[in-house]
């Protein structure tokens, strides 16, 4: 396959998976696949496939503030602590092999859609006034581990987060959103500073990612609660498809 074909795939595939990403989460499970399969090594698939997560997140925190739904305080409870976080798990990342990554991905791909199937994703009545920042902070930094190892998932993760503190689905995206792009930048700038990174790739991806971002931002606020509630259920059933027949 030429390279020209290649880039092309991951544009489309970065556009896909960053809207799928604003209003659920889950895109790097196309992503990482993808990148793999064009012949990248897992862990710099891995690495490389943060540079669409940034830039969609970049769309994306720019389309929630326009929205005007973005939660800059969030930054503090929730960002911090999941960037803080996200340093262990890319250094964690860096320490794995090839032939390691790829297997474990392969079982956090299948446990996560198990959890997001069975996890409740209804907020409890009132439980945004009772929510203490000191759980929320500890539940972001495990949240920024996994984010720094993997990234695939994390929205799904976040969104549990913040649901079970009461807040909607929209707000929440928003949250999710900002949240991962701080985590991601530290990460990306890990992977970077290591060599691990095939920017060509990723800047293909990224530019994907960019409009993905955008149209993933515009379809929660116009849809609604209701609507990025199904989007994510559906989501979550064609990744066990997915992962269950190959």
């Amino acid at each position: 396959m030429s390279p020209e074909a290649s880039y092309a795939i991951l544009a489309a595939t970065g556009a896909l998976a960053s809207a799928l990403n604003v209003v659920a989460g889950g895109g790097s499970f196309l992503t990482l696949p993808v990148l793999i399969f064009l012949g990248l090594p897992p862990n710099v698939a891995n690495a490389t496939n943060r540079v669409g997560v940034l830039l969609q997140n970049v769309a994306g925190v720019w389309g929630f503030h326009r929205a005007r739904v973005m939660g800059w305080d969030s930054l503090l409870w929730a960002g911090l602590p999941a960037t803080i976080g996200a340093a262990g798990g890319t250094w964690l990342a860096l320490s794995v092999s090839d032939e390691g990554f790829r297997r474990l991905l392969s079982l956090l791909m299948v446990a996560v859609t198990l959890w997001t199937l069975l996890a409740r994703v209804e907020p409890a009545p009132d439980t945004e006034r009772r929510a203490s920042p000191l759980p929320m902070a500890g539940a972001f930094l495990l949240v920024g581990v996994y984010g720094g190892f993997v990234q695939a998932g994390v929205g799904f993760f976040i969104l549990a987060v913040t649901t079970h503190a009461g807040i909607d689905l929209i707000r929440g995206n928003a949250i999710k959103v900002l949240c991962v792009l701080v985590l991601t930048t530290l990460s990306l700038a890990i992977f970077a500073a290591y060599g691990r990174v095939d920017w060509p790739s990723g800047l293909a991806l990224g530019a994907g990612s960019l409009i993905g971002g955008l149209l993933g931002v515009r379809l929660t606020v116009r849809k609604g609660e209701r609507w990025v509630r199904g989007v994510v259920t559906a989501a979550v059933v064609l990744f066990a498809i997915k992962l269950w027949f190959g």
